[in-house]
């Protein structure tokens, strides 16, 4: 399955797509051969050491990590793993570097009347520190930085990349979240309807447009903090007739006002952020909904969900080894604690896992591992109505 060529996603000459053909390979092969060895060496050579001098198993994911951590087997793969990941940056950069001003000009739209949706972006928005201090999933730049006027270097890197580093699993368009999300919503309350949605945390709107097509009359709102992020998403959802509104604002404070949406969305917003800011995200998405309304947030599947301590302590790689500083402590957040802190009825929440919409589900690993995105075929949603 090819990624779905759109106006603004970078086009790759001979070279370049070979070179990131060879990675995504790469990727598999890594997610299908290299890292089940770690659950071998864990079993056969690490756990028995660690029992043998603690007389013990190992009680949680740090304690395995520590274990691992000397082992060659797992260090190998562990730098495989971040290997490909500045690879995979790497050779998508080469190719926006060189189409940048073309892909610049196509984000521009003189005749403002023919667009479907809108963008308005602020200045003076600041990116929160745990944007600003890391280049988040060791994306060079983050999805804020902007290098040249206009820019939307860091949307086409994020469009392309991902692609990769979902191994082509989060489907055509990257939209298997959103898809997955808004399926999930579409069965389990059929009779739900809304007209105002919320993304937040949208970067280039792959999760966003889903839910355009799951709520035809509803006014699709999209927000990020990064501008060159949402000016490629608004390119992008342009040329793929998606009509939504795009603005530059922190999922913290927002300048809707009071009971604007009925619907709240986001996917994987919940790990890139802290564990202040989530709390004000709560809160401030208490503030937006109309009493009915719902939030819906996708995740990977939290730690309680795994089968032992050895997938926590791999799906926490991308905690040290990512620039994902947020990733562990988030999945072991206590949502119905934090819903009811925000004034949502903690006995009311929802905690399902949604099965991924792809066929290609069926095809993955089935085992939880960093680099492939819901490894058994399912996303974490935490739900909650005002």
């Amino acid at each position: 399955m090819a990624q779905t060529q759109h106006d603004v996603l970078p086009r790759a000459t001979h070279d370049e797509a070979a070179r990131q053909d060879f990675i995504q390979s790469f990727k598999v092969y890594l997610a299908n051969n290299v890292s089940p060895g770690n659950r071998e060496i864990y079993d056969q050579r690490v756990k028995p050491m660690f029992e043998k001098e603690h007389g013990r198993g190992p009680k949680d994911r740090h304690e395995v990590r520590k274990a691992m951590g000397a082992d060659p087997y797992y260090q190998f793969w562990s730098s495989l793993q971040r290997t490909s990941q500045e690879m995979m940056w790497d050779s998508v950069s080469a190719s926006v570097d060189r189409q940048l001003d073309d892909l610049v000009g196509k984000a521009k739209f003189d005749d403002k009347g023919k667009l479907l949706g809108s963008l308005k972006l602020d200045p003076s928005v600041t990116v929160p520190h745990y944007h600003a201090k890391v280049d988040i999933h060791c994306q060079p730049g983050g999805y804020h930085t902007e290098l040249r006027e206009d820019d939307v270097a860091a949307g086409a890197l994020y469009d392309r990349a991902v692609y990769i580093y979902t191994m082509g699993r989060a489907g055509p368009l990257n939209s298997d979240m959103g898809d997955s999300a808004a399926n999930f919503m579409r069965q389990t309350f059929p009779e739900f309807q809304s007209n105002a949605i919320l993304d937040m945390g949208c970067t280039v709107g792959h999760s966003t447009l889903p839910w355009v097509d799951a709520y035809p009359e509803a006014e699709v709102h999209g927000i990020d903090v990064g501008a060159p992020v949402l000016r490629y998403a608004h390119a992008r959802a342009e040329s793929l007739g998606k009509k939504v509104h795009y603005s530059q604002q922190n999922a913290e404070k927002t300048d809707f006002a009071d009971e604007s949406f009925d619907l709240i969305v986001s996917q994987i917003l919940i790990h890139e952020t802290s564990s202040k800011a989530i709390k004000r995200i709560m809160d401030e998405c208490h503030r937006l909904l109309r009493p009915g309304g719902m939030m819906v947030h996708l995740e990977t599947p939290p730690y309680a969900a795994m089968n032992d301590e050895f997938d926590e302590f791999i799906m926490d790689w991308d905690t040290y080894n990512n620039n994902e500083p947020f990733w562990g402590p988030s999945h072991e957040i206590d949502y119905r604690e934090l819903a009811g802190n925000a004034g949502f009825d903690r006995d009311k929440v929802r905690l399902e896992l949604a099965p991924s919409t792809l066929a290609e589900a069926a095809g993955r690993t089935g085992v939880f591992q960093c680099g492939d995105f819901a490894g058994a075929g399912e996303w974490f949603m935490f739900i909650a109505e005002k």
